[in-house]
């Protein structure tokens, strides 16, 4: 097998661009220095047309094919991420939109220079109402978790028709949602940037400093704000969504996440 045929899996990662491609949005045209530079990325991206293996010498491809071909993906993937950053950063809304909004596990972060103004009241979430904390998991549109080194929840609230479960302990408040591309909640802040935390399954943001929260309300998208907070730690795992706010230690947030069960 030569470096210019197929690699398994192609036809996936068609599908994948194609999709990436439908849901950037771009100038049109794109600035001429950058479809040069685009251009100059492609035609490299399998690594054969910008260095040609020398002759008399077998090439990775055909000593390592399976390892070639897991490069070979990579690295096109890795062009389409510096096409659409370098495209999307040759406008000042697109740098403005790289630079200042985050999203991870269906909470979107805006983050500007100079910290929101504070919000005076505080709102439920739509619907929010108390349950039993064995009812929780029935009314829930996704499976319902409970942080083992915090035991039972002293109250537990459903809200937006099983969107939302909430769990409280003593000023701990953790918030469990359907996570994904569509956020559910919205934080404003401003700097520092969030700080990247290890868990056993994945990654974590801790978010310091007092910041807006709001809801985004599906049926038509509008905010509803909800009230202040200070520290959280945001994360997704297997499709559900968290944020837990109330523990004031970085280590003490992730070891109460690690602890889900």
């Amino acid at each position: 097998m030569t470096s210019h045929e197929p690699f398994d899996g192609a036809h996936d990662l068609e599908a994948e661009l194609v999709a990436l491609g439908d849901a950037v949005d771009v100038p049109a045209p794109p600035p001429s220095d950058v479809a040069a530079a685009v251009r100059a990325r492609l035609e490299g991206a399998d690594g054969s047309a910008a260095h040609p293996p020398a002759p008399g010498r077998r090439d990775d491809v055909t000593r390592r094919p399976g390892a070639s071909r897991r490069r070979r993906r990579w690295v096109i993937t890795a062009v389409v991420v510096a096409v659409v950053v370098a495209i999307t950063a040759a406008t000042p809304q697109g740098r403005a939109a790289v630079a200042h909004i985050l999203r991870l596990a269906g909470i979107e972060l805006r983050i500007t220079e100079a910290p929101p103004s504070a919000l005076s009241t505080q709102n439920p979430l739509p619907g929010e109402h108390t349950v039993a904390p064995g009812e929780a998991p029935s009314e829930a549109a996704f499976r319902v978790g409970t942080p083992a080194v915090l035991g039972t929840p002293e109250e537990v609230r459903v809200g937006d028709e099983g969107r939302i479960v909430s769990m409280f302990w003593d000023g701990v408040r953790l918030d469990q949602f359907a996570g994904g591309y569509s956020p559910a909640f919205f934080k404003e802040m401003g700097k520092p940037w969030p700080e990247n935390v290890a868990l056993r399954y994945g990654e974590a943001w801790w978010i310091t400093g007092t910041h807006r929260l709001s809801y985004l309300k599906r049926e038509d998208d509008t905010l509803l704000p909800l009230r202040m907070v200070k520290e959280t730690l945001i994360w997704q795992r297997d499709g559900v969504g968290y944020r837990l706010e109330g523990v004031k230690d970085k280590a003490r947030a992730a070891e109460i996440a690690d602890s889900l069960r």
